[in-house]
C-alpha cells in the first residue's frame, strides 16, 4: 500500500519557474514564431559564416581565371616556338592566327622555319617571357620578348606580337598575330 504524506510541508518541491514552456539560455535559438524583432544570435553569425565563405570561393575563382592567362600565353608562345624549332612551316601558320592571308607573315614564317639558328632537334625551353600584355584585365596588344633554347644550344630571343581580347570575368582570349627573326640576346622588343 503506497504511503502519501498527509502534511504538506512533507510534499516534494514545484518545479521552478511558470507553467508551460521552458526559459531558453540566452545562447539558444528562439523557437519559430517566438520571438518577433528577427533571427537569433546563433543564425545571424551562421548566415555570416556561410556569406564570406561564398565571398572567398567566388574572389578565388575569377584569380585562378585571372592568373590562368598568363599560362595559356605561354603555351601558345611554346607552341609557336616548337613548330619553329622543327622548321614546321604549317604549325607555325597555325599557331599565328591571320597570319595566313598577310603575304609579309607567311614570307616571314618561311623564313624563320628555313633559318638554321632555329632549327633545332630536341625540347624546346622558354628561358625568359616579358609580356607588356601580361596582367591586362581588358583587351591589349603588344610584343612579347621571348627567349627560348634547346639544351645543349645557345639560346635565341625573339619577339612575339600578342593580342588579348575580353576580360577577365567573361575570359580572356590569347591570339598570337607575329613573329620576328631573331634578334639580339640583350636587345629589347
Amino acid at each position: 500500500m503506497p504511503v502519501t504524506p498527509a502534511d504538506p510541508a512533507e510534499q516534494p518541491p514545484a518545479r521552478p519557474g511558470p507553467p508551460g514552456r521552458p526559459k531558453l539560455p540566452s545562447w539558444a535559438a528562439e523557437p519559430r514564431g517566438g520571438r518577433a524583432g528577427g533571427w537569433s544570435r546563433r543564425t545571424r553569425v551562421r548566415a555570416a559564416i556561410a556569406l564570406g565563405v561564398v565571398l572567398f570561393l567566388a574572389i578565388s575563382i575569377l584569380l585562378a581565371r585571372f592568373l590562368q592567362t598568363e599560362n595559356v600565353e605561354r603555351d601558345a608562345d611554346l607552341a609557336l616556338i616548337a613548330a619553329q624549332a622543327r622548321g614546321d612551316v604549317q604549325g607555325m601558320l597555325d599557331n599565328l592566327g591571320g597570319c595566313r592571308s598577310n603575304p609579309g607573315c607567311v614570307a616571314a614564317v618561311k623564313a624563320n622555319a628555313a633559318n638554321p639558328r632555329l632549327v633545332r632537334k630536341g625540347s624546346v625551353k622558354i628561358l625568359q617571357l616579358v609580356s607588356p600584355t601580361s596582367y591586362a584585365l581588358f583587351g591589349a596588344t603588344g610584343r612579347t620578348r621571348l627567349a627560348w633554347t634547346v639544351i645543349g644550344t645557345l639560346p635565341v630571343v625573339q619577339c612575339v606580337t600578342v593580342r588579348r581580347t575580353g576580360n577577365f570575368l567573361t575570359g580572356v582570349k590569347v591570339t598570337l598575330t607575329g613573329l620576328s627573326a631573331p634578334i639580339p640576346n640583350e636587345a629589347d622588343c
